[in-house]
């Protein structure tokens, strides 16, 4: 069974995307900031992460900077879904090696596993 981490402080929205990704066979944790997300990536090697960039404590562009200096983490795909779609952003996002990119006012939760499933086939 694959496992996704969810890294996301809308808890609305973390816990949409953890129903839906649990009804299709994947093992789903959530965190609620960075730092914690960070920790459970450590301690657990998801097979991918699905993660916001504006959170408390630790934003995501600093945990995936974390991420891409170790040599276990930085090969597990990494899925944006942020309020933000600006060019900038998505360049930052993709020179830290993010595969994928979702707007959350324009997409519905079928649209995530959909991308979730393309990153782990």
């Amino acid at each position: 069974m694959k496992k996704i981490i969810i890294i996301e402080d809308e808890e609305t929205l973390s816990n949409l995307l953890q129903r839906k990704l649990i009804q299709k066979g994947y093992q789903v944790e959530v965190a609620k900031d960075g730092q914690e997300g960070l920790e459970r990536i450590k301690a657990n090697k998801p097979d991918l992460i699905l993660l916001d960039i504006v959170m408390p404590k630790m934003g995501g562009f600093e945990l995936m900077e974390k991420v891409r200096l170790d040599e276990e983490l930085k090969k597990i795909p990494i899925i944006i879904i942020s309020n933000s779609g600006q060019p900038v952003e998505l360049d930052r996002a993709k020179e830290l090696g993010v595969r994928d990119w979702l707007i959350k006012t324009n997409f519905d939760p079928q649209e995530v596993v959909d991308k979730v499933k393309k990153q782990l086939d």
